[in-house]
């Protein structure tokens, strides 16, 4: 696991205008969760989300790795985790790979600058990390692969439809078939989620109160995303059988 090297100035400078709130400094030798405390609908300070970064990353990270090799053992399971630097990108956090197949977890600053508590962001980077053990990458892409085949054939099958209209049909495909499945594999990475972020000491049920303050994609066509209501309720499901 590495980090950039400036994302703690990084984040530091973005969100100096946050209000500060009431934060126990993490101590140098220990990465408890229960080392930092946030005053309950605050969000950190630039220096406590700093710290609250590099602690819910050093607390996770072991977990996850150890999930990822019990439940994928073929798996590459030396996560990367950074901060995307350009602070006009929105609330996000994603997993990717790169050409290595190294699993990488990508959080915006205004991703860090949202959260509230530890438990928020280590259910988050454990949702991130459940995507990669669960294989959701490479299962999207086959399911893309397998709309544009469709659609494009769709497409030619008159006859009459030009080279461009084949194209924008099997585009079409490829996003229709890489949504296939994306909210079951989101309520998928809940779970595990709840599972890791549980195991490294959090709450889980208290980190999925993040849901309450984002838009709600309820169950619209062709979301990617399953109703925030529909995944508390998995959450809570999840770390009731935990406990």
């Amino acid at each position: 696991m590495r980090l950039y090297p400036a994302f703690a100035v990084l984040i530091a400078a973005t969100l100096a205008a946050c209000a500060p709130s009431s934060v126990v400094p993490v101590p140098p030798d220990g990465t408890s969760p229960a080392a930092l405390s946030i005053v309950a609908g605050s969000r950190p300070s630039a220096r406590s989300a700093v710290d609250m970064f590099v602690m819910v990353v050093q607390t996770v990270e072991p977990v996850a790795e150890r999930e990822c090799h019990r439940r994928a053992p073929t798996a590459n399971c030396n996560f990367l985790i950074v901060v995307d630097d350009n602070p006009r990108q929105p609330p996000n956090a994603f997993q990717t790979v790169d050409k290595s197949g190294r699993p990488i977890l990508a959080f915006t600053l205004a991703l860090l600058a949202e959260v509230q508590n530890p438990d928020e962001l280590a259910f988050v980077m454990s949702h991130e990390v459940s995507h990669h053990i669960l294989g959701h990458l490479e299962r999207q892409r086959e399911n893309a692969t397998i709309g544009a085949a469709v659609f494009g054939q769709l497409a030619g099958a008159s006859g009459t439809a030009s080279p461009e209209a084949v194209q924008a049909a099997q585009r079409l495909g490829a996003a229709v078939g890489a949504r296939t499945y994306s909210k079951e594999f989101e309520l998928e990475a809940d779970a595990l989620g709840t599972v890791i972020a549980y195991r490294a000491g959090f709450d889980p049920v208290h980190g999925a109160e993040f849901f309450d303050r984002i838009p709600d994609p309820g169950n619209s066509f062709l979301s990617t995303h399953p109703a925030n209501a529909d995944r508390v309720a998995l959450v809570r499901r999840i770390a009731a059988g935990l406990r």
